[in-house]
């Protein structure tokens, strides 16, 4: 029982195998057929994204999917090349290769790996609540940066020519030189694809468009032979296993790759949610976030092992999957064993793809993650939201993918902090059933006469203590009396001892008590009282109240109230206590 635990533990997706059920088969085999015939064309057009060899792509495809579907705990998401992983890593190793092929392809898996073992670190960490870190806005203005800047870089191969330049904007301001540089037949065999690509979506939604289309291409420049007119092609492929290497370039490029290297691992992760929270979701079922960061970090080294590169959660392929009835992480092992068979004993048809195609499929694909109108609709619910979107997409474009990826996390960080540092915060009232709600939110909820009631949105910590206090001071002094007693929600923020907290909330007691208010602490009372024991503020009848929580510390304090004012006890009844506080004040 004990080794089954350990099992599912760290396998999730074997011990799924191996509870597998027959009639599941039919639906999976034929999900996997589907979701084979999208990933072959798209590894491919990847694989040239990235600047390494067509088979590469296939190489992480078929170990990546099978590690995945024993360490996973998604039944849907199918793993491979993506757009935005090959953008990042062709953007990064580039500039590193130098030209030299061989270097670009060891750079490439070296950064793989990388990327694998920060993924692997953050699980150890339990850091899958990164999953949350960048917020959808940053997402989808990074996504649609990157989208276009791939559009824009595969009109070389569409039209025929070769950018001089290397960034975004300043190909798009030479666009109009190289129009004189057209190759023709090219061109034509771009239009063929685009054409047959958007006839079958139109017309036949469930047909691989993109694999249907390089095979017409593939088969047209097969039939022309020698004499095709200067139209490039993949050419020969070596099939067979990936003969493996080890790096051979001097140590400083690694160092070169690591920061990058994180920045991919979080940015696929977090892309990767998405898509198995999402299919998930819809399904029915549950997926464990930490469990997910080990997954995709063994599916990067596996790929690095297959001598290939990064890899995410595909959410075209996984879309494939759930449309055809894919039942479980079956439907991963089906698809690695088709690309397998083609990439062993099917290599030479491929050598005719043309490049153009390629950048066809690639502009498609990319024009599937755009989303510029769900962009901009965020000005109408969320305009801090709207302008982390456009400032992340703004910089990619003007940026790089890089700089935009880096800006990104920055972003996240940063809203993050803000959220933390300046937190929302509320002043309590109870309504005329004694339960305390928000003020201002309800006209039902009344303040209690001589008492605040404040609850602070965040944890307290080092660097927000000292806002926490200035919020109190300044709201106690906006009453227009000041109240006897002031009582803090400590469930929503003491969350944890901090020596820098509790020495401001010494200097708060100390402030309070010179304007002669007792400060009253509701919630988490034997935790409340050893950490403030522990940093020597007194507590008690000549210090600072704990309370089990808010109702005990309403109740006690209109007694204390009460008991010290008898001469007042009428006059708050009758004029300030809603109906609410004199059934508290009876309990007590």
């Amino acid at each position: 029982m004990r080794d089954l635990f350990t099992l599912a533990r760290w396998m999730p997706g074997l011990v799924s195998l191996l509870n597998y059920r027959r009639d599941w088969l039919t639906a999976d085999v034929r999900a996997g057929l589907s979701v084979a015939a999208v990933a072959l064309p798209v590894a491919i057009a990847y694989a040239e994204l990235a600047g390494v060899s067509a088979v590469v792509g296939l190489y992480s495809c078929m170990l990546p999917m099978v590690a995945y579907a024993l360490f996973g705990t998604s039944r849907q998401l199918i793993v491979g090349p993506d757009a935005a992983t090959c953008a990042v890593i062709a953007a990064v190793v580039t500039p590193l290769a130098a030209g030299d092929a061989t270097r670009h392809w060891q750079l490439v898996m070296t950064m793989t790996a990388m990327t694998g073992l920060w993924c692997l670190v953050a699980s150890y960490f339990r850091l899958g609540v990164l999953a949350d870190f960048l917020s959808r806005p940053i997402l989808l203005g990074l996504l649609n940066g990157v989208a276009i800047t791939i559009m824009v870089g595969q009109l070389s191969r569409i039209f025929g020519f070769t950018f001089d330049e290397s960034q975004l904007i300043e190909r798009l301001a030479a666009t109009p030189d190289y129009l004189a540089l057209v190759h023709w037949p090219t061109l034509g065999v771009s239009a063929l694809t685009l054409s047959l690509m958007l006839l079958c979506r139109r017309f036949r939604p469930l047909w691989p468009s993109s694999l249907l289309a390089l095979t017409v291409a593939a088969t047209l420049l097969w039939l022309l032979g020698p004499n095709q007119p200067g139209i490039e092609v993949v050419g020969n492929l070596s099939g067979g296993l990936p003969e493996f290497q080890l790096p051979e370039f001097p140590p400083g490029l690694m160092r070169d790759l690591v920061m990058p290297a994180l920045n991919l691992a979080m940015v696929s992760f977090v892309s990767m949610m998405l898509t198995a929270r999402s299919f998930a979701a819809r399904n029915g079922y549950d997926i464990d976030a930490d469990q997910e960061f080990r997954a995709l970090g063994v599916a990067n080294l596996a790929s690095a092992i297959s001598q290939g590169f990064a890899i995410s959660g595909a959410d075209s392929r996984t879309a494939v999957n759930d449309a055809n009835g894919g039942k479980s992480q079956m439907v991963s092992v089906v698809a690695a064993g088709v690309i397998a068979l083609v990439t062993f004993f099917l290599t030479a048809p491929l050598q005719y793809i043309p490049s153009a195609a390629l950048g066809v499929v690639l502009v498609m694909a990319s024009w599937s993650l755009i989303n510029l109108r769900g962009q901009w609709a965020l000005r109408k619910s969320d305009m801090a939201a709207f302008w982390l979107a456009w400032i992340t997409f703004v910089s990619v474009l003007f940026m790089g993918v890089i700089p935009g990826i880096t800006l990104a996390v920055l972003l996240g960080l940063f809203q993050f902090l803000r959220n933390v540092m300046r937190p929302t915060d509320q002043l309590m009232g109870i309504n005329e059933e004694g339960v305390v709600h928000t003020l201002g939110r309800n006209e039902e909820v009344k303040a209690i006469a001589g008492v605040l009631i404040y609850r602070f949105n965040s944890p307290l910590t080092y660097f927000n203590a000292s806002y926490f206090k200035r919020r109190v001071l300044s709201l106690i002094g906006n009453e227009q009396a000041q109240p006897n007693c002031l009582i803090i929600d400590a469930v929503s923020c003491f969350t944890h001892q901090d020596i820098s907290v509790m020495s401001v909330v010494g200097e708060l007691h100390k402030e309070l008590k010179r304007r002669g208010i007792h400060m009253v602490m509701a919630g988490r009372r034997s935790q409340m009282t050893h950490w403030l024991q522990q940093a020597g503020i007194r507590v008690g009848e000549e210090g600072i109240l704990v309370y089990p929580d808010l109702y005990e510390a309403l109740r006690m304090t209109r007694s204390y109230l009460v008991a010290s004012s008898p001469d007042e006890r009428q006059s708050r009844n009758d004029s300030a206590a809603p109906a609410g506080t004199g059934a508290l004040r009876s309990e007590a």
